[in-house]
């Protein structure tokens, strides 16, 4: 049974933060788990392009970066704008959910080197192959931390950074800092932390202790780069130690008052808090985002046993992050039909066109999936592209739902014992999606378990909310001190609320054992 709440004081608020790689979003959250107040700033990503010969031709060249002065102004626009709407209201605690593996170095003024690589960047490939060469390759890789080094990994970034950074701003460098704690330094005023979370998605973090690796710094070939690499790494704190009260000067700028400011709490990186948002925090419960990109993740009381997906730490109790996130979801979808006309013709093609689209098929790579062998772009109509919206919408929705299965086939395949699957974000509002999702799932499970949809569409920012939660009580028990510990299952318990469970249909599950198979040849033809 879980424990419940004895220091903070019912009328409280936790806020959530969401720096995604779309948009700087913030929600405010009562203790019954209702959204109070919600703030929302479109982020501008950098992409480099090549002028053609041909006149109003582009080549995207794969780069994919954030200002970090940008995020900085949505740190304390976001504040400004929550703090107006949170008049009256007890907001105590604010938690961090960041884009996993973006990262940026800052100088000692606090101000930007560069802009923060994006975790979808399409040049990080070849770098990661120049450092995993020099390390040994993935098994020295894994004796060194417990793991893999995945290509989103932010010490991809660092080898990146060893050809393409001018050597005078590997000097002037003070820090390398995730996207999260650079987030949490501009709303606190303390920079040089990060979270064992945050850490953790660097590739650089030894998974067993929790520390720093420095032999994983041989990924970077010049010695003198090395050693300003590792001098400019944060301090690791514990998850639920508080990084600092809202810092003064941006209280006074929000109206807030010097005396009245929110702990903030270390960051999750977005997929740890997709997975505490989907209420999935115990070993073998499975959490899938369906957003901009697909993500299959889990929890574990122990590493994975392969390196076919990334694992991070969670920083309680030991426990690990288990993922296969593709950067290939809903925004493939949307690529196909826009949401308008997509929800105009799902009734139809949930009635009218059966699975498997009579024999139509797509393979949905906008971007490359290095994870399933996919390294550049590659979407292909099978036989043909068809003009019919309804088939269109349900092909796509297919793809996207054979992917996952094969993020959950991963998981089975690394140790995982699936026990409990939840669903999040903007396609999973969807109940026709959900259906084929739960048919294809339940043949590759050979079980029968519901896709358990969530109550929010935003399960990062309430992970970060349900974190500070957690991370409030737990300060004021010390203070007091009560010694029994409040632990993340209970925070979820306060605050996730489920909206429904949606099952397999029966008839439909044969036909996407044969609609996976198929699609997995697909893949490997060339």
């Amino acid at each position: 049974m879980a424990e419940a709440l004895r220091c903070v004081p019912s009328d409280a608020v936790s806020v959530g933060w969401d720096f995604s790689t779309t948009a700087a979003k913030a929600l405010a959250f009562d203790l019954s788990g209702t959204v109070v107040a919600r703030s929302w700033f479109k982020n501008d990503v950098w992409t480099d392009y090549e002028r053609l010969k041909t006149p109003g031709q582009f080549l995207d060249l794969g780069n994919r970066e954030i200002n970090l002065a940008q995020l900085e102004g949505h740190a304390r626009a976001s504040t400004r704008d929550l703090a107006a709407k949170l008049i009256g209201k007890n907001w105590l605690a604010a938690g961090i959910s960041a884009t996993h593996h973006t990262a940026g170095w800052i100088d000692e003024h606090r101000n930007p080197i560069r802009r923060a690589y994006c975790w979808d960047d399409q040049t990080l490939a070849e770098y990661h192959a120049i450092g995993l060469a020099r390390l040994g390759g993935p098994a020295k890789v894994r004796e060194l931390i417990g793991g893999p080094w995945a290509v989103r990994y932010s010490l991809s970034h660092l080898v990146k950074d060893e050809a393409c950074l001018a050597e005078a701003d590997w000097k002037r460098t003070k820090w390398m800092m995730g996207h999260g704690p650079l987030a949490a330094g501009y709303l606190t005023g303390r920079f040089g932390v990060t979270s064992i979370s945050s850490a953790a998605s660097t590739g650089i973090l030894d998974l067993r202790t929790d520390k720093w690796c420095k032999e994983m710094l041989g990924a970077i070939g010049r010695e003198d780069y090395r050693q300003r690499a590792w001098a400019g790494l944060p301090h690791v704190v514990e998850t639920f130690e508080a990084i600092g009260p809202l810092a003064e000067h941006l209280a006074l700028d929000a109206g807030i008052g010097a005396t009245r400011r929110p702990l903030v709490f270390p960051t999750l990186d977005d997929q740890a808090a997709g997975l505490v948002g989907g209420g999935a925090t115990n070993p073998g419960e499975l959490a899938i985002i369906l957003g901009t990109s697909a993500v299959v993740n889990s929890s574990s009381d122990k590493a994975p046993a392969t390196d076919a997906l990334d694992a991070m730490k969670l920083g309680w109790d030991g426990a690990y992050l288990w993922m296969r996130c593709y950067s290939n979801g809903a925004q493939f979808v949307e690529s196909v039909e826009p949401l308008e006309k997509r929800l105009a013709v799902e009734p139809e093609a949930s009635e009218r066109v059966p699975p498997l689209c009579n024999g139509v098929a797509v393979l949905p790579f906008l971007k490359s999936e290095p994870s399933l062998g996919i390294f550049k772009e590659r979407v292909e109509w099978q036989p043909s592209e068809p003009s019919d919206p309804a088939v269109r919408v349900r092909a796509s929705y297919e793809a996207l739902a054979y992917l996952i299965a094969l993020g959950v086939r991963a998981h089975v395949e690394a140790g995982q014992n699936v026990t409990r699957i939840t669903v999040s974000g903007g396609l999973a509002r969807s109940g026709f999606m959900c259906e084929i999702l739960a048919s294809v799932l339940e043949g590759v499970l050979s079980a029968n378990l519901p896709l358990v949809r969530l109550a929010s569409d935003e399960g990062s920012a309430l992970g970060a909310a349900v974190l500070a939660l957690a991370g409030l009580e737990n300060t004021l028990r010390v203070e007091r001190g009560i010694e029994k510990a409040f632990r993340i299952g209970d925070a979820v318990a306060t605050l996730v609320r489920t909206r429904d469970s949606v099952a397999a249909r029966s008839d439909w599950v044969e036909p996407y054992r044969r609609g996976l198979a198929a699609f997995e040849q697909s893949l490997a033809a060339r």
